[in-house]
């Protein structure tokens, strides 16, 4: 800052000097105007080297501060800015990971169902077949007198009967609707939470 202050000194002293050369070669027939000229001039221009001097004697710290200043507010933006990106992309990057992970849960829920599927076909499987056995021994009682042909007959629509009996439980109590309701209802919770 002091070799502004220099330079401006500098400059108005050079200005002074070269007008002074100036009027100095004008001639000797103006020699009283141009004295008064000169000591008018120097007046002028010591008037505005004071007032440029108090100027820069009084605005260089406001300026200074208002110019530091503002490049603490860039810098604080700045710094904002790359939190508010650092946040944004921390949040992009749990949602992916959420994303992933109800992915991931949609997949196990689809395999439980599958599971849970299996295990009530063969509970339904079991059940048929024990009622088959239940039926099956009740034949057996009451047909005693009936030829071979016919208990062979009866054992035979038994399971058949055991088997269908099972199908159809199976379609009247799990269905793909089921299965894709069980998935809906899965995703609107997922979908709830986020």
């Amino acid at each position: 800052m002091h070799s502004k202050v220099r330079a401006i000194v500098l400059s108005l002293l050079l200005v002074l000097v070269l007008c002074g050369v100036a009027l100095a070669s004008g001639g000797a027939e103006h020699h009283v105007d141009s004295g008064i000229l000169m000591k008018d001039f120097l007046y002028r221009v010591l008037n505005f080297a004071i007032v440029v001097a108090i100027l820069v004697y009084f605005l260089r710290k406001p300026l200074k501060k208002g110019l530091s200043g503002r490049r603490e507010e860039i810098e604080k933006s700045l710094a904002e800015a790359e939190k508010i990106k650092a946040e944004a992309e921390a949040k992009f990057a749990e949602y992916d990971r959420k994303l992933a992970q109800a992915t991931d849960e949609i997949a196990e829920i689809g395999d439980a169902i599958r599971r849970e599927g299996e295990l009530e076909k063969q509970k339904i499987i079991e059940n048929a077949k024990t009622m088959a056995i239940k039926i099956e021994q009740d034949a057996e009682k009451a047909a005693e007198l009936e030829v071979a042909k016919a208990r062979v007959e009866l054992q035979r629509e038994a399971v058949q009967l055991a088997v269908g009996l099972a199908e159809d439980l199976l379609k009247k109590n799990f269905t793909k609707d089921d299965d894709a309701r069980l998935i809906d209802e899965y995703m609107q919770k997922v979908g709830e939470l986020h």
